[in-house]
């Protein structure tokens, strides 16, 4: 098992995952079935009319028209900012604990004492993040998909697919970041604090390129732009905005791979 990490991997983080997934498969549900009680409500659309321009920008509802459909309402309550921010949470555990971690706990010497190589070592630590990451993706869309066919609502299953795998990329582009910081100080809250603070400051670039008009070049660098700027749930997955979040996380690992391959590390 030690000697192939990305199974040892997957076996380490198998109750954390149970877990994961049974909180976010019970928060997609409470969600689905509240939204009956609101379905055709125009209260709720004059009630979010009432929110200031600049407040409904920063919790991305600035394209927002009508909460009271099934598109508007699950763009607002589920992936308008707590759907991406629990994936860039489950994104950022697993990949500052995938090299740093292992250093921080001593047991990466174990891992290196095998017939594997560091850059083995890395590929296959974000293998198994990135396979997490997917399952979760795949728990959030199953539940989505049941919780639409049993209350009736009028939502595509391929736009439903399109939003969560646009969500599991945006988990997994902050997790290959903490992976590269991880890879480079060998210091799991270094790796944390930094991701925090790129998260943090690209969500912000993200709105205030909405709100600031000398600002709006800036979104393109924002990985949250690329999230949901196209509205997949309603117009299904943009392949440029997807490909950008691979080329990321590709330059990311690559990144990383180096630091690891030549750093001295703490053993």
């Amino acid at each position: 098992m030690l000697s192939n990490v990305f199974l040892k991997s997957l076996r380490d983080e198998r109750w954390p995952m149970v877990w994961w997934s049974a909180g976010l498969g019970l928060f997609a549900a409470m969600m689905i079935a509240f939204f009956p009680s609101i379905r055709g409500n125009d209260d709720f659309n004059v009630m979010l009319e009432s929110y200031p321009e600049n407040l409904k920008t920063l919790f991305g509802l600035s394209e927002l028209t009508d909460i009271t459909s099934a598109v508007g309402f699950f763009n607002a309550e589920i992936f308008g900012f707590m759907a991406p921010l629990l994936f860039v949470i489950h994104g950022v555990v697993l990949g500052s604990g995938a090299i740093a971690g292992e250093e921080g706990r001593g047991s990466l010497e174990i891992l290196l004492s095998e017939p594997i190589a560091r850059g083995k070592l890395v590929v296959q630590k974000a293998a198994a993040m990135i396979a997490n990451a997917i399952s979760l993706g795949l728990v959030l869309w199953i539940v989505l998909v049941i919780g639409t066919l049993i209350i009736d609502i009028d939502l595509s299953v391929l736009n439903l697919a399109a939003i969560t795998f646009s969500t599991v990329l945006l988990g997994v582009t902050f997790g290959a970041l903490a992976i590269a910081a991880g890879c480079f100080t060998g210091s799991r809250g270094t790796s944390v604090t930094i991701v925090a603070a790129v998260a943090v400051g690209t969500y912000l670039l993200n709105a205030a390129s909405g709100i600031v008009s000398y600002m709006e070049a800036a979104k393109w660098l924002s990985p949250f732009y690329y999230y949901n700027a196209a509205n997949p749930l309603a117009n299904g997955l943009n392949p440029a905005h997807a490909a950008a979040l691979l080329a990321t996380i590709a330059v990311l690992l690559a990144v990383g791979y180096f630091g690891f391959s030549r750093r001295d590390l703490r053993l």
